[in-house]
């Protein structure tokens, strides 16, 4: 099974930016996509972005377009989430995942995290 290591996170103004990275820390038979997905306090999860080890290929939640961009390091195996102009409402516990593919991230059937935390203040 697939883990990973999470970092990044914390505490910023709105209008601000933040980092999440995450790195697959062991493989067992590997991943084809990463991804996060977020869950805001008192709500159920939902997801973010991800992307495809192969190709970089990207997919976004129609809330984060334009804001959020995901990258990867093929060689260290790691993604990064860069989060641009945060609002209050992306206040959440933010959860790493890894799956077989975008699609099958989305459906919510990956590996997850131990999540990060990341407050937007107003």
């Amino acid at each position: 099974q697939v883990q990973t290591a999470e970092s990044g996170g914390g505490l910023v103004q709105a209008g601000g930016s933040l980092n999440l990275s995450c790195t697959e820390t062991r493989r067992n038979f590997g991943s084809a996509a990463m991804g996060w997905f977020r869950q805001p306090p008192g709500k159920g999860r939902e997801y973010v972005a991800a992307m495809r080890w192969r190709d970089g290929g990207t997919d976004y939640a129609d809330s984060v377009k334009g804001r959020f961009t995901i990258s990867r390091d093929n060689a260290k195996r790691t993604a990064v989430l860069q989060m641009d102009s945060l609002k209050p409402e992306d206040t959440a516990i933010y959860y790493c995942a890894t799956g077989s593919s975008i699609p099958t991230l989305i459906a919510g059937r990956g590996s997850w995290g131990q999540g990060t935390q990341v407050t937007v203040s107003s």
